[in-house]
C-alpha cells in the first residue's frame, strides 16, 4: 500500500533531498521587509524576467529613480496603494543548499494575527530594524511574538545602515539595546547583521561599505543556519489522520493507520501506545508512497499497520511505550491570540482542532491579557482581536497533548466557531 509523502522536503532524516527552511520577516512599519525580500529574490537570481519589468514599469511610473524590489511582495492592490503589507506575503526561492519559503509579514498593530499564522511554521524570525530609529515597540512585539511562538532561530537585521554611514558604533548600540530586552525572553543569542536591503549590501553579497563586520551575510547564515534539531525527534507522536480500508481485493485485509509523523520516529517492530484508550501493539508495516520502509521520521506522512486488531479511529494518538508520555487530558492552560473581529464570549461553546481530533470547548477561566508593548498583565474579562492571553479550557472529550514548549504540532490547537466554522483563535498549551 502506497501514500502521499508530502514530507519528503522537509528537514531531518525523512530524505535526502536539500533542506527546507521557511522563515518570516517582522519588525515595524517601513523598516524595509518587503524591499529585504525582493533583494533576496532578485540577487539570488529567483525572479522572472517578465516579473522584473513589470515591478521596473511600475517603479518608473511613479517617479522613483531606483527599481522599487518591494513590489515582488506587496500583491494586494490594496498595499500597493498604501505602500504597506497588509497580508502575510507568501514566496518561495531556492539555492543549491535548500529550498526556501518566505512569509513577510505585516507590521502594523491591528495586523498581529497575521504575524502569529506566519510565524506558528517558521524556522527562522529575521526581525528588521532601521537603523536610523533603533529598537522601537513592533520590535519588542514581534520578538515576544517570536519567543512565545517558539521560533528556535531569530536574526536582528539591522537595515538602512547607508542611511547612517555604515555606522559600527550606531549597529553596536542597537544590538545592545535588542539583546537586553530579548534575554529575559529566552533569546540569548541572536544573530546580529547590519545590512541594506535597498543596496544589496550584507543581503545576497557582501558589499564594500561594511567591511569592519566579520560574520555572515543573511544568505549565507540561511544557508548554513542549523535547522536539523527544530523537529522534536525524541518522543514519537502520531496522530491518526484516515483509517485505510481499501476495498479492492488486493487489499481487503489491509487496515493502515494514515497520518504524519509530528515527531520522533518509529521503526518496524517497535511497540506502540494508542491514546487515549492505553491499547498497545507492535508496528507490523511502515508504508509511503515510494513503498515499505523500514523506519519513518517526522515529519513525513505514513500509513502504519498493527500487528493487533485495535478499535482505533481518527484523533488517537500513537506513542512509544518507552518514551515521555503526553497528557491525556479534559482541561489544560494555554497562551491564546484571539485571531476574530468578534470578541470571545466566555460562556459560549467552541470547537477546538487539536492536531486530527476536534472537541467541543468552553473557556473555564481568562487568566490575564499580555500587553505585547510592555510585556505587563492585565486582568481581562473578554478578548478582542490581537489580544494575546493566558486562558483555561475544558473540553467535551479527552486530547492528547505536550506542551508546546515539548512539540509545537502536539502543543498547539486552534479554536473554531461552530456556526460559522472560521477559526477564531490559536492557542499554545502550557
Amino acid at each position: 500500500m502506497k501514500i502521499e509523502n508530502p514530507g519528503s522536503l522537509e528537514t531531518g532524516n525523512a530524505s535526502n533531498t536539500i533542506q527546507l527552511l521557511r522563515f518570516i520577516t517582522a519588525g515595524s512599519v517601513d523598516d524595509g521587509k518587503s524591499t529585504l525580500i525582493g533583494r533576496l529574490l532578485h540577487d539570488s537570481k529567483s525572479i522572472f524576467e517578465d516579473q522584473f519589468s513589470a515591478i521596473s514599469r511600475t517603479s518608473a511610473k511613479r517617479g522613483m529613480d531606483v527599481v522599487d524590489l518591494s513590489l515582488l511582495t506587496d500583491g494586494l492592490q490594496a498595499e500597493r496603494e498604501q505602500g504597506i503589507t497588509i497580508d502575510v506575503a507568501y514566496r518561495y526561492f531556492a539555492t543549491p543548499r535548500r529550498k526556501y519559503i518566505i512569509g513577510d509579514t505585516p507590521g502594523h498593530e491591528q495586523y498581529t494575527r497575521n504575524m502569529v499564522t506566519a510565524a506558528s511554521t517558521a524556522n527562522l524570525a529575521i526581525i528588521l530594524v532601521d537603523a536610523r530609529k533603533g529598537v522601537l515597540t513592533q520590535t519588542r512585539r514581534h520578538t515576544y511574538l517570536a519567543s512565545l511562538l517558539g521560533i528556535p532561530h531569530i536574526v536582528l537585521a539591522v537595515n538602512k545602515m547607508d542611511m547612517v554611514d555604515y555606522s559600527q558604533a550606531r549597529f553596536d548600540e542597537i544590538v545592545d539595546e535588542y539583546r537586553k530586552f530579548a534575554a529575559p525572553l529566552g533569546i540569548d543569542d541572536p544573530v546580529c547583521i547590519p545590512l541594506s536591503a535597498l543596496n544589496g549590501d550584507m543581503v545576497v553579497e557582501r558589499g564594500d561599505n561594511l567591511g569592519w563586520y566579520a560574520g555572515p551575510a543573511l544568505l549565507s547564515h540561511l544557508d548554513t543556519v542549523e535547522i536539523d534539531h527544530d523537529v522534536n525527534t525524541t518522543d514519537f507522536r502520531f496522530p491518526v489522520q484516515w483509517v485505510c480500508r481499501p476495498q479492492t481485493q488486493a487489499y481487503h485485509d489491509f487496515r493502515g493507520y494514515m497520518g504524519r509523523i509530528e515527531a520522533g520516529e518509529i521503526s518496524v517492530g517497535d511497540e506502540i501506545t494508542i491514546l487515549p484508550s492505553g491499547r498497545t501493539s507492535r508496528v507490523k508495516q511502515i508504508s509511503t508512497y515510494d513503498g515499505a520502509l523500514q523506519t519513518a521520521y517526522a515529519p513525513q506522512s505514513v500509513a502504519l499497520t498493527l500487528e493487533d486488531e485495535i478499535d482505533i479511529s481518527r484523533g488517537d494518538m500513537f506513542v512509544k511505550i518507552d518514551a515521555h508520555v503526553p497528557k491525556v487530558e479534559k482541561e489544560f492552560r494555554a497562551m491564546l491570540c484571539w485571531l476574530a473581529e468578534a470578541p470571545l464570549e466566555k460562556g459560549r461553546k467552541y470547537l477546538v482542532k487539536h492536531t486530527t481530533r476536534v472537541a467541543k470547548c468552553l473557556f473555564s477561566s481568562l487568566d490575564h491579557r499580555v500587553d505585547v508593548n510592555t510585556l505587563e498583565l492585565h486582568p481581562v474579562e473578554t478578548l478582542a482581536m490581537n489580544d494575546i492571553a493566558q486562558v483555561s479550557l475544558k473540553v467535551q472529550q479527552p486530547l492528547v497533548f505536550d506542551s508546546y514548549a515539548i512539540d509545537r504540532a502536539t502543543g498547539s490547537f486552534i479554536v473554531v466557531d461552530e456556526a460559522t466554522n472560521n477559526t477564531v483563535a490559536a492557542g499554545m498549551i502550557i
